[in-house]
Parts: structure tokens; C-alpha cells; sequence
């Protein structure tokens, strides 16, 4: 892969993966609610299950959704579904004390399935595979893409269940902890609309 073209793939991993969507306002949530060490595993998740998605679409599960849109679309409800589920789990979320003692943040398989069902995950990673793969170096291309994807995905997700973590003690009152989990909710479900065009 020329330097140019890994460059501008670092510019795009870097994008895609620190704007706002599903994983990072999970995660914003899960480091509030939980702190730092307890979100790691969802972390971690994200970057490995991404990077999973990745090779899998970079050897034809991608072009299977392209031929086929009743697939892709399946996908599409149960993507919009379960984040509507994790929507309503944020929402109604209990004071840290409680949500430490009974909620339980994302494990690490949790979170590298949701890859999966994750809408922005699958356009980040068909564009991703249209746009930087070379047509003589295939296979490697792919493996360098789902490899420089982890290693900037995980500092960019890191900046947002820091960011949770340090409202960690201005959400300790009960009133601003539920307006919080309310706006995660609702951001949540916001960031289904680019699906849905």
C-alpha cells in the first residue's frame, strides 16, 4: 500500500471512528456510569469486533449485501432494533450507586457482536473496503486495512469512555444523572437517522 493511500486511510479510520455514533455514545454512557477499568472490555470489543467486520467484508460479505438488499435491509432492522433497546437500557438507567451494584456495562464479546448489528460499523467498513483496497494486492490490502483500523479506533474510543468517566462525579446528583442518560438515549436513537435515508 503506498504512504499516500495508508495516510488518507489513517484520516478516515481516525473520522469515522471518533464523530459520534452507537459505540461512542455507549461508551460515553458506560464510563459515566461504570468508570474507566469496568469499560475496557467494551472497548476492546469494538476495535476486535470491528476489525473481525472488517476482513469479513474485505473477502465478500460485503458484495453478498450489495447483490442481495433484502439481507442488507434485515440487517438494518435488527441494527435499528437492538439500538433501540439499548436506547430504552440507558434511559432508564438508575442512579452510578445503583447502575454499579445491578446494571452490568458491555462485555467484550457483547460489544464485538454488536459490530454486527451496528449500522455506521458496516458503512465504515464498506467504505473503508471500496475505497482503499488495491486490485493487485487484494488480500493484503484488506489485512492492512483491518489492521490500521484497531490501532487508531482504540485511542479514539478511549477519549470518549474517558470523557464519561470524568462526568462521573457531576453526575453523582440523581436529577443530573437522569437528564444524562435521557440525552445518551435520545443521541442514541438520533444517530439511526442516516440509516434510515
Amino acid at each position: 500500500m503506498q504512504l499516500e493511500i495508508l495516510m488518507a486511510l489513517i484520516g478516515f479510520a481516525f473520522v469515522s471512528s471518533i464523530t459520534p455514533g452507537p459505540n461512542n455514545l455507549m461508551l460515553l454512557s458506560s464510563g459515566a456510569n461504570f468508570g474507566f477499568a469496568k469499560t475496557l472490555p467494551h472497548m476492546f470489543g469494538i476495535s476486535s469486533g470491528f476489525s473481525v467486520l472488517l476482513i469479513c467484508v474485505g473477502v465478500g460479505l460485503g458484495k453478498m449485501l450489495e447483490y442481495y438488499p433484502p439481507a442488507f435491509m434485515a440487517l438494518k432492522v435488527a441494527g435499528g432494533s437492538y439500538l433501540l433497546f439499548l436506547a430504552y437500557k440507558i434511559a432508564t438507567s438508575g442512579p452510578i450507586g445503583e447502575a454499579e451494584n445491578i446494571g452490568k456495562p458491555m462485555t467484550f464479546i457483547q460489544a464485538a457482536l454488536f459490530q454486527w448489528v451496528n449500522p455506521k460499523a458496516w458503512v465504515m467498513a464498506i467504505s473503508s473496503m471500496s475505497a482503499y483496497t488495491s486490485p493487485d494486492q487484494y488480500t493484503l490490502t484488506v489485512f492492512v486495512i483491518a489492521l490500521v483500523f484497531p490501532l487508531v479506533n482504540l485511542p479514539s474510543v478511549t477519549c470518549w469512555a474517558v470523557f464519561g468517566t470524568s462526568m462521573k462525579g457531576f453526575l453523582q446528583n440523581r436529577v443530573r444523572l437522569k437528564y444524562f442518560n435521557y440525552l445518551m438515549a435520545s443521541l442514541l436513537v438520533i444517530s439511526l437517522w442516516p440509516m434510515l435515508r
